[in-house]
């Protein structure tokens, strides 16, 4: 029996989570799903050109396994890429060190540590988050 899977750390979740190709209507598109740590592992490796050591001491987790999400994130954006599939960016078994609020009233952007409570938008001061 395998043992089961802990909690990788993801910075942040991502501002957008859905991609395809232009012209082309989503229902008519085949899907792929990227998990949010093979994200993760894509961002660390791909953006911000970090070894698989250190990304996998980031996220928390063992260099084989980065090894294994990284190889697996990168497969599937190829696929999406290459293939023109829809990308879907949810799922896994992580948790987030900071989060992205967006005020409804103002459309102001902003990064919190997810274990701070916010109740209103620093631009604007409205309660519409």
């Amino acid at each position: 029996m395998p043992r089961p899977q802990s909690n990788r750390v993801v910075h942040e979740p991502p501002i957008f989570t859905d991609f395809k190709p232009v012209g082309i209507r989503g229902p008519s598109l085949e899907k792929v799903e990227l998990s949010l740590d093979e994200f993760e592992a894509f961002r660390l490796a791909d953006n911000l050109n970090m070894s698989h050591a250190e990304a996998a001491e980031e996220m928390e987790i063992s260099r084989p396994t980065f090894s294994r999400l990284i190889d697996q994130a990168r497969q599937k954006v190829a696929g999406f890429i290459i293939q023109g599939k829809m990308l879907t960016i949810n799922g896994g078994n992580i948790h987030f060190r900071t989060n992205t609020l967006h005020c409804q009233s103002c459309g102001h952007m902003f990064k919190t540590p997810i274990e701070k409570t916010i109740s209103e938008c620093p631009a604007c001061q409205s309660g519409n988050l």
